[in-house]
C-alpha cells in the first residue's frame, strides 16, 4: 500500500483557473491514457468542469459548504454532505456552483469498459480484494494500513493497484468514531 498526505501532494491549477488538483495516483502513469485516477480537487470558484469522454467519475465532498453540479438535461445535484459520493459520466458538459464558497472533493475517475468504481463511507476495516485497485481517504479519527503500516489521520490515506500486495492487508480504524472513504476500483471482464 502506498501512503499519501493531501497537504504534501503537488497542486496543479485547472486549465480554466477555477481550482487546483492534487493527484493521488494515475494508473498506468500517463497524462490522458489512464485506466483509473484518484485526486483531490480544491474548487474555488463557479465555472465549467473539463469533460472526460469515455470516463466515469465519482465526486465526494470532503470539506466546505457544498458544490452544485449541473448538466443541462441530465441532472442538477447539490453535494452538501461530507462523505456522500455522486457518480456521473465524464462525457457530460458540467458546471459547478459554490453556494457557500470554496470546497474540496475527492475525484475518482475510471476508463469506461476497463474499470468500474464503487465509492462509499466506511467506519470498519477495509480489506482489498485480489486484483482490485483502490484508495482509502481518512475523513476523521485514526486508522492503520496493515499490521505494520503507517498510522493515518484526517487528510491522509493509502492507495493500491491491482498488482500490489494489498489483498489481505486490512486498513482498520484505531479510534472510536473513525470514518473514511473507500474507493474500490474493479477491473472489467
Amino acid at each position: 500500500m502506498h501512503p499519501f498526505d493531501v497537504e504534501t501532494l503537488t497542486a496543479g491549477r485547472w486549465r480554466n483557473g477555477g481550482g487546483a488538483t492534487r493527484e493521488i495516483v494515475s494508473r498506468p502513469v500517463a497524462d490522458e491514457g489512464f485506466a483509473w485516477r484518484a485526486s483531490i480537487a480544491d474548487i474555488d470558484r463557479d465555472g465549467p468542469f473539463s469533460a472526460f469522454p469515455g470516463v466515469d467519475r465519482t465526486l465526494t465532498l470532503l470539506a466546505g459548504d457544498g458544490v452544485r453540479l449541473t448538466s443541462p438535461g441530465a441532472f442538477d445535484r447539490l453535494l452538501e454532505r461530507v462523505g456522500e459520493p455522486f457518480a456521473f459520466s465524464g462525457d457530460l458538459a458540467l458546471s459547478a456552483e459554490l453556494p457557500g464558497g470554496a470546497c474540496r472533493v475527492l475525484n475518482i475517475m475510471v476508463r469506461r469498459g476497463s474499470r468500474t468504481a464503487r465509492v462509499g463511507r466506511v467506519t470498519g476495516p477495509v480489506v482489498p480484494a485480489a486484483g482490485h485497485a483502490g484508495v482509502l481517504y481518512v475523513l476523521g479519527g485514526h486508522w492503520r494500513a496493515g499490521a505494520d503500516g503507517p498510522a493515518l489521520d484526517a487528510g491522509q490515506g493509502v492507495w493500491w493497484d491491482g498488482d500490489d500486495d494489498a489483498p489481505g492487508r486490512a486498513v482498520a480504524p484505531l479510534s472510536p468514531g473513525a470514518a473514511a472513504l473507500w474507493a474500490d476500483v474493479v477491473p472489467v471482464g
